[in-house]
C-alpha cells in the first residue's frame, strides 16, 4: 500500500500547530517563573516597578492568543483525520509528534541534571529554585506522556477522553494567565506602581541637585526653585501624576526634607547611593547608602548632607 502524500495543507497546519504549541508552553513557563519570582524575590535581583513592563505582558499575550491559535489548527487536523484516517499516517505528523517528544525528553533530562548539580555542589535549594525545576518536570513531562498517547493512537480510539484532557488544559491556561492578577497585581496597578517608582526617581534627582548646589555655594536652597538653573540644574522635575511640583523643605544646618504622595507600598530593593561621592581617609571613594523604601500616602525622607562625604567644592 502507498503511503499518503503529504499536502501543502498537512504540512502548514502541522507547522503552524507546532509553532504556536512550543510558544505558548514556552511563555506559560516563563510566566510562572516571573510569578515565582515575584512571590520568592531574591534581595540582590533587581525588581521592576512594573512586573507588567517586563516579559509577564508578553507572555500573557503570548497564551492568550497563540493557545486558542494552536487548539483551532489542531481541531482542523483532527477533522481531516477523521474524514481521510490516512491523514494520521503522513510523515509531517510523525516528524512533529516524535520532535516534540524529543524535545520534551532532553528537557526533562537537563532539568534533574541541574537539580541534582546544584544539590551535588552544595548549593542551598531554594524554594523558588525548586519550584521552576518542578514546572519544569511537569511540563514536560505532561506534554511527553500527551504526545505519546498521540503518537500510539490513544487519543483516536478514546475521543472523550482526548476532549476532556484539551478542556482541562485550557482551564489551566487559563489558571496561570489569571494568577498573575493576584500575584503581580492588575495593570492598573502596576501603572501606580510606575507612578511611584518615577517620583521616587525624581526625589534623588533632586537630591543630587541639592548636594550640588551645596557644593558649589556652600549653603542649603532656600526653595526648590533654586535649583531652577538653566546651566548648572536645569528645570526641576515635577510630580508625573499630579503635575505638581515635589515638597522640599530646608531644616536646621544641612537638614532637609523632600516630600511626595505615592499610591502604594514600593516594591523591590530601593536603596542608591548618593553623588558626588567624597574621598575617604583610606584614599578610596565612599558614599552612604540612601533608602528609598516607602508606604501609600504623603511620606517625607529626611536627608542631612554631611560635609565629610560631600565638602565643598573649591
Amino acid at each position: 500500500m502507498d503511503k499518503p502524500k503529504t499536502t501543502p495543507k498537512d504540512f502548514f497546519l502541522w507547522a503552524g500547530a507546532m509553532v504556536t504549541f512550543y510558544w505558548s508552553v514556552i511563555a506559560a513557563v516563563l510566566l510562572m517563573f516571573n510569578y515565582i519570582d515575584y512571590t520568592f524575590p531574591n534581595v540582590l535581583a533587581y525588581l521592576p516597578a512594573d512586573p507588567y513592563q517586563s516579559g509577564i505582558s508578553n507572555e500573557m499575550a503570548s497564551i492568550i492568543v497563540l493557545l486558542p491559535l494552536y487548539m483551532l489548527l489542531m481541531r482542523f487536523i483532527r477533522k481531516d483525520a477523521v474524514l481521510d484516517p490516512s491523514r494520521n499516517e503522513i510523515w509531517v505528523r510523525r516528524w512533529a509528534l516524535i520532535l516534540t517528544l524529543f524535545v520534551a525528553g532532553v528537557a526533562m533530562a537537563v532539568d534533574l541534571i541541574t537539580l541534582l548539580t546544584t544539590f551535588l555542589s552544595g548549593e542551598a535549594l531554594t524554594t523558588a529554585f525548586l519550584l521552576k525545576v518542578l514546572i519544569i518536570l511537569l511540563v514536560a513531562g505532561g506534554v511527553f506522556m500527551h504526545f505519546i498517547a498521540d503518537l500510539k493512537g490513544y487519543w483516536t480510539a478514546f475521543p472523550l477522553r482526548k476532549r476532556t484532557v484539551s478542556i482541562a488544559f485550557a482551564i489551566l491556561a487559563l489558571a496561570v494567565v489569571g494568577s498573575g492578577f493576584f500575584i503581580v497585581g492588575t495593570p492598573a496597578e502596576a501603572r501606580l506602581a510606575r507612578f511611584d517608582a518615577q517620583k521616587v526617581n525624581d526625589l534623588q534627582n533632586i537630591q543630587f541637585q541639592i548636594i550640588g548646589f551645596y557644593q558649589a555655594k556652600q549653603k542649603l536652597p532656600g526653595v526648590i526653585t533654586d535649583l531652577n538653573n538653566s546651566l548648572a540644574y536645569g528645570p526641576m522635575p515635577m510630580d508625573p501624576q499630579s503635575g505638581e511640583s515635589y515638597v522640599y523643605q530646608p531644616g536646621e544646618g544641612l537638614s532637609f526634607k523632600l516630600c511626595a504622595a505615592f499610591n502604594a507600598s514600593s516594591r523591590g530593593n530601593q536603596t542608591m547611593y548618593a553623588e558626588p561621592m567624597a574621598v575617604s581617609p583610606m584614599g578610596g571613594k565612599m558614599a552612604a547608602p540612601d533608602n528609598w523604601q516607602h508606604g501609600a500616602g504623603n511620606l517625607c525622607f529626611d536627608r542631612v548632607i554631611d560635609p565629610a562625604f560631600y565638602p565643598p567644592l573649591k
